[in-house]
């Protein structure tokens, strides 16, 4: 008796799973997320992440990562416009967790069921070509964070197609688009903003330890007004006012503590993985 081939599949899974996991990088991990979506019919990918919501929007763009497969000009019309926020599938992803492919979207617009600037919306995807897709909203920990990802259906395939394919394959979808974005979270979430050299980071994480001024200038060997400008120049690239908001939001933008820090940042279209 020969090998099943849904073993085959299985292994092909598992191992992606495992490659992204391992990723140290944004576009290592988005890569090998986008080239498996890619093969099931999705090559335009939307993905967006922020640890600074707002009660209905996602705070500032200039504090959230934004990833996409798209071409330029779609992708600054998508995120730099804020075009994804006045979208029906944006206002799931704020009231609900797992995923949905948009034959519900198409259904509410036919029904004269969304919003005017819904409508708008829906009307312009049309007229570019973009009928059919799958929404994932990520569950959070936090109740400040959010995560999402859009796959944009390519031409040929409409809304039943994209049904059956997301029937099929929910799980195999999911399994890398979750994997992806735990990774993703675990990896410096670099902005827009200028970035942070290694002696600013380093003298946040001693000020993090607790460290005075006159303590962090003797470990770094250098004058108390040297550790005081790379704080100034720290808390200017994170658009902050204290050096303590410095200290929490590089944490949670993995920017201090974290061995991948150093890398260089890549840019993905209009966001920075």
């Amino acid at each position: 008796m020969g090998p099943c081939p849904e073993d085959g599949r299985l292994t092909e899974i598992l191992s992606l799973l495992t490659r992204i996991a391992e990723g140290r990088t944004k576009r290592e991990v988005w890569d090998l997320a986008a080239a498996h979506f890619r093969g099931l019919g999705f090559a335009r990918i939307n993905y967006g992440f922020t640890r600074f919501r707002a009660l209905r929007n996602v705070g500032d763009p200039d504090d959230a990562v934004f990833l996409t497969t798209t071409d330029a000009s779609y992708a600054e019309f998508y995120f730099r416009n804020g075009f994804f926020a006045k979208t029906p599938a944006f206002r799931w992803t704020l009231a609900n967790e797992g995923a949905c492919t948009w034959t519900w979207v198409r259904e509410a617009f036919l029904a004269g069921l969304l919003s005017p600037d819904e409508a708008e919306t829906v009307r312009q995807n049309l007229a570019m070509g973009i009928v059919a897709g799958i929404t994932i909203s990520f569950p959070e920990s936090s109740t400040r964070a959010k995560g999402a990802m859009g796959l944009i259906a390519d031409p040929g395939l409409d809304p039943p197609a994209v049904d059956r394919i997301f029937a099929a394959k929910r799980d195999e979808i999911l399994s890398v688009a979750h994997m992806m974005h735990l990774r993703l979270l675990q990896l410096p979430f670099s902005t827009h903003r200028r970035a942070l050299t290694q002696r600013q980071r380093e003298a946040l994480e001693w000020v993090a330890d607790g460290k005075t001024t006159q303590d962090v200038a003797l470990l770094m060997g250098v004058s108390p007004a040297m550790v005081e400008k790379h704080l100034r120049l720290a808390r200017d690239a994170l658009s902050v006012d204290t050096t303590a908001q410095a200290v929490a939001k590089a944490a949670l933008m993995n920017l201090i503590f974290n061995t991948l820090a150093s890398e260089a940042p890549e840019l993905i279209g209009v966001g920075n993985p």
